[in-house]
């Protein structure tokens, strides 16, 4: 990747949507009713990706954007599997539990805070209810170092587990300290290690860029250290600082946090440096081996972008188990709600525990598809776009179009009659050029609290 203009580059810095989802999560409400959620879920067809939240952590980890509960008491935890069951029977009633499985992923929280007894109870009990499950299916679990042992690693190879990934965010111990995270090297490379004994064919390292105190050479530090674990996937991620949101993030000086300028340093670094290692970039974030199926699914065109990150398993319908998950269709979200309070009186009523979503019209559907595609694929088939919707592209999307007119003046991507290419260079600035095709940034423009920055 050629040099970038930094100081040009920091101008980019504006808040903006990960697109995880389009429409964003704060498009989401009660409009969009629990009968609706019921319906759709025993109307829709097609295969299931299944994602168990497991909320609770023993401590906070400072810079964490997600949904959890600390405890140290063992009770909660096992009172939350027979609640997990309970919802679990509920959806059984709701849906055809015999469309196939083919993606099913614990997230967290910290879920190996789990006893390996628990989350083998789990898992029993939705392969019980939910039993056709592929042989190819994506079987995945979040992990975080400091809680994980060889009991846990067996119940993972019992039920079939094939992905792991590992949170490390940082190894430099200044930084640790800081985002109340201690965590060295070696017992990272004693779970990877664990991991890689029992046959885990792929493993991901988390990482987080634009922490408090670290610096351009702390992180190359970081890179090499994580390099060193032979990870065949890793993400990257740009620290979302959304103190407004998340009490936590409040703790920290915010003078420590590296400027726009030394994050695009860093980030362009670190893609060259994995580049220069034998990994290939995917997506916004995410790096992996090149005979990794993520390529092979960039080839058809067929890689896709939802909650869990990057994926070979577009096209099912995802459904969000346990507090706070989100569920997505092929026309809604639904989402569960985050008061464990509510989650269990609704349970105890009979109820799943749904708060709001919402059905995608005909027009976010059509942005949805475009933006997820230049997401996943860094770029745009406008001629499929057209085929597919039965639009003119540059009529229907006229505003988005003048609008990107500022990234290709800058070579961050170049626009033909056929498609949108984004540059290298571009990528960098993947969350701004997918914006213009966001029919709700207008309303977002006032408020600077919304989402993250950028860059």
């Amino acid at each position: 990747m050629s040099q970038i203009d930094l100081e040009k580059f920091s101008k980019y810095s504006k808040p903006g949507p990960r697109y995880t989802s389009y429409p964003t999560a704060l498009e989401f409400n009660e409009t969009f009713s629990y009968e609706n959620y019921l319906q759709c879920l025993k109307t829709e067809q097609g295969k299931l990706s299944l994602y168990v939240h497991l909320p609770f952590c023993r401590s906070a980890c400072y810079f964490c954007g997600c949904n959890v509960v600390f405890t140290s008491k063992e009770d909660k935890l096992s009172r939350y599997v027979d609640y997990l069951k309970k919802e679990i029977d509920i959806l059984a009633l709701c849906l055809d539990t015999s469309r196939e499985v083919i993606q099913f992923h614990f997230g967290g929280g910290t879920p190996t805070f789990y006893k390996a007894f628990e989350l083998d109870e789990i898992v029993t009990y939705i392969k019980s209810k939910f039993p056709n499950w592929s042989q190819n299916a994506e079987i995945s679990c979040e992990i975080d170092p400091r809680f994980f042992n060889e009991e846990q690693m067996k119940v993972f190879v019992k039920h079939g587990f094939n992905r792991i990934s590992f949170g490390v965010q940082d190894f430099d111990p200044k930084v640790q300290e800081e985002i109340h995270r201690i965590q060295p090297y070696e017992l990272t490379k004693a779970a990877v290690d664990l991991a890689r004994k029992y046959g885990i064919g792929s493993i991901n390292i988390d990482l987080i860029y634009g922490l408090p105190y670290q610096t351009f050479e702390s992180f190359k530090k970081t890179l090499e250290l994580a390099f060193s674990l032979a990870p065949d996937r890793l993400a990257v991620f740009n620290y979302a600082h959304v103190p407004w949101l998340k009490k936590t993030m409040r703790k920290f000086d915010e003078t420590t946090l590296p400027s726009p300028e030394v994050k695009l340093k860093i980030f362009q670094y670190t893609i060259d440096f994995f580049e220069r290692n034998g990994y290939k970039m995917v997506g916004m974030d995410h790096f992996a081996k090149p005979e990794d199926e993520l390529f092979t699914a960039i080839e058809k065109g067929e890689l896709h972008r939802n909650f869990q990150g990057y994926t070979t398993k577009g096209g099912a319908n995802l459904i969000g188990i346990g507090l706070t998950s989100i569920g997505e269709g092929s026309r809604y979200y639904a989402q569960n709600t985050k008061d464990m309070g509510a989650y269990e009186a609704a349970l105890d009523t009979g109820r799943l525990p749904f708060e709001r979503g919402i059905a995608l019209s005909e027009d976010d559907f059509i942005r949805k598809a475009v933006i997820m595609e230049l997401m996943a694929n860094f770029s745009i088939d406008i001629k499929r776009v057209e085929k597919e919707h039965s639009i003119t592209f540059k009529d229907y999307f006229a505003d988005a179009m003048e609008s990107l007119r500022e990234f290709a003046e800058a070579d961050l991507l170049n626009i033909t009659q056929e498609n949108i290419s984004v540059s290298p260079t571009g990528t960098l600035l993947i969350r701004n050029i997918a914006m213009p095709f966001d029919a709700y940034m207008n309303k977002y423009a006032q408020s600077k609290k919304t989402f993250s920055k950028t860059v």
